[in-house]
C-alpha cells in the first residue's frame, strides 16, 4: 500500500447505512473536524462511492483520494473545508 503524503484526523466506517444515511453520517463526522483536517471515510461500491464524493465537493470539502480496496469497499480521503 501506498503511504499516504497527508496525515489522518479521523475515520468513519458507513459500509453498514444505506443512502442518503451514508452522506449523512460523513457530514456530521466532518462537522466534527477543524477546518483542514482530513476524514478517512470507509464505504462500499454503487451508491455511496457514486454519490458521498460529489456530495462532500458539494459541501465545499476537498477530495484527496479516492482508494479501490479490490473487495467492493472504497476509502475516501477528505479534507475538510471552511464553514
Amino acid at each position: 500500500m501506498a503511504e499516504l503524503d497527508f496525515k489522518v484526523t479521523d475515520t468513519v466506517d458507513i459500509t453498514d447505512v444505506v443512502c442518503p444515511v451514508t452522506f449523512v453520517k460523513t457530514k456530521v463526522a466532518l462537522e466534527e473536524l477543524e477546518e483542514g483536517e482530513i476524514l478517512q471515510v470507509h464505504l462500499n461500491d454503487g451508491e455511496p462511492v457514486q454519490n458521498v464524493p460529489r456530495s462532500v465537493k458539494d459541501e465545499g470539502h476537498k477530495v484527496l483520494r479516492l482508494k479501490d480496496n479490490g473487495d467492493g469497499t472504497y476509502e475516501l480521503y477528505v479534507r475538510k473545508g471552511a464553514d
